[in-house]
């Protein structure tokens, strides 16, 4: 039941915790302004309608990438931007559960 639940929700592959632990790419598509403010200390902040035109600069990534914003809203719509360019893309929630996934794989 919980795998056909997971599988529903997109919630099958791997955590954002193990994709950062093995070098995934994060990606904050929060407003420069936001990210300025307070950010992860491992992101690139590529605002939400900027991310089209950074397609070409992501595939060169080679590797998934990991978005977050405030909420995970605007990381969600940017993960299905990616995915329709064929990039190997996931969305994390905020970049405060990002950065709290990426010191727990350093602890």
């Amino acid at each position: 039941m919980f795998k056909f639940l997971a599988n529903l929700f997109g919630k099958n592959g791997p955590s954002i915790g193990e994709l950062l632990s093995q070098g995934a790419y994060i990606v904050d598509v929060r407003s420069s302004k936001e990210f300025k403010d307070a950010h992860g200390k491992d992101s690139t902040n590529i605002p939400l309608d900027s991310i089209q035109s950074k397609i070409s600069t992501l595939t060169k990534q080679k590797k998934p990438i990991v978005t977050c914003c405030m909420s995970g809203m605007r990381s969600g719509r940017a993960v299905k931007i990616l995915r329709k360019a064929g990039i190997e893309a996931h969305n994390g929630g905020s970049w405060q559960s990002v950065e709290k996934a990426l010191t727990s794989k350093t602890e």
